[in-house]
């Protein structure tokens, strides 16, 4: 096997090819030489392909594939392929999760020089992480004693909380999350902002609307970290739910001005083919908000048929039911998000369904 050639960036002569192919709308070719990257032992190539089956983009979605892409590039010595791996391994891409070999794996990609690695480390560690902050840092082994500080069972239990109403349940959580996390979180989303759909269930298709004027950030399984995926094990444990029935999390940010109004979150009844819309797409039972920031007037997260309007504080978890015991919708769950009268706000919306979301 001869040399591959490599342009000034380190890439070879297949990951370019691809690239070419993919500015001409020519995704298929690309694939392919993506594929004669990795017949070559071509780390870059292997992440990319990997990257591109796991989530299905301009490639079909073949997630096994996938981690069997990105574990070959990370046995090579790739540092990119041992974080997306570390989010898998949470996540339960393809079997079950597993937190310990995800760490292990986000301290490997860190080790190799990867920066978001390295600073998700930091930012789990707590006060002993940011202390230590220094993304720079080669010392052998720094990481690894930076990630002992991180407590994964801690992430797993669920903080006390406080029951703002009985039926419908919703429930507050004054320290769900501290604010580093928070100040994290809302770094992550800035940049990737774009204007927030609705769903309309006639076409199956999501679309702007003019009842939601915010924008927001959707992270699926390349966007997201094991950061994030740990904030939504925390959900999990606050509502005693499988992780798998979580969907993506998604960050929302309303400027003055910006609001959703009166709706459900709930797969509606009255729309066409409501039991086929409940078996492919499943029910929102629950929606779990997580309040990022609370220097702004306004935007409070109102319940008109509930008497309620909540103002939440920076790192607060709350969530709220939105069907009944017998897993039909409850209307009483019409809600809406203000819109702030200064300031910014930013919001975690998770919704949780009654089966598997993945």
């Amino acid at each position: 096997m001869g040399p591959l050639l490599i342009d000034p960036r380190g890439l070879s002569s297949d990951v370019l090819s691809a690239e070419r192919y993919d500015l001409a709308g020519q995704h298929s070719a690309a694939i392919d030489s993506l594929v004669a990257g990795v017949r070559k032992q071509d780390l870059e190539a292997g992440t990319r392909l990997g990257k591109r089956l796991l989530i299905g983009d301009r490639a079909p979605l073949l997630p096994r594939e996938a981690t069997g892409l990105l574990t070959d590039a990370c046995q090579g010595g790739g540092a990119e392929a041992a974080a997306v791996l570390a989010v898998c391994y949470a996540t339960g891409v393809t079997g079950q999760p597993d937190l310990q070999t995800a760490l292990a794996s986000l301290v490997m990609a860190a080790e190799r020089g990867w920066s978001s690695a390295r600073e998700q480390i930091c930012v789990l560690a707590g006060d002993a992480g940011l202390a230590a902050a220094d993304p720079l840092s080669t010392a052998p082994g720094h990481w690894q004693r930076l990630a002992q500080h991180i407590d994964l069972n801690e992430w797993q239990r669920a903080p006390a909380g406080l029951d703002l109403n009985a039926s419908p349940l919703l429930r507050s959580y004054a320290a769900f999350i501290p604010s580093h996390v928070c100040r994290w979180i809302i770094q992550r989303a800035q940049g990737r902002l774009t204007p927030a759909l609705v769903y309309d269930a006639g076409s199956r298709q999501t679309t702007t609307h003019p009842t939601r004027t915010n924008t927001w950030a959707v992270f699926n399984l390349l966007d997201t970290d094991l950061v994030c995926v740990l904030v939504q094990w925390r959900m999990a444990a606050c509502l005693r739910a499988p992780f798998r029935h979580l969907e993506a999390m998604t960050v929302l940010n309303y400027q003055v001005g910006e609001q959703i109004s009166e709706h459900f979150d709930f797969v509606d009844p009255n729309i066409p083919n409501y039991a086929e819309q409940l078996r492919v797409r499943g029910q929102r039972i629950v929606t779990f908000l997580v309040y990022l920031n609370d220097d702004y007037e306004g935007g409070q997260t109102q319940f008109p048929r509930l008497g309620i309007s909540h103002q939440g504080s920076t790192g607060e978890g709350f969530f709220f039911v939105n069907a009944l015991a017998d897993g039909s919708p409850d209307v009483r769950s019409l809600h809406a998000g203000r819109a702030p009268l200064s300031g910014q706000k930013w919001i975690i919306s998770q919704f949780i369904k009654n089966q598997d979301a993945f």
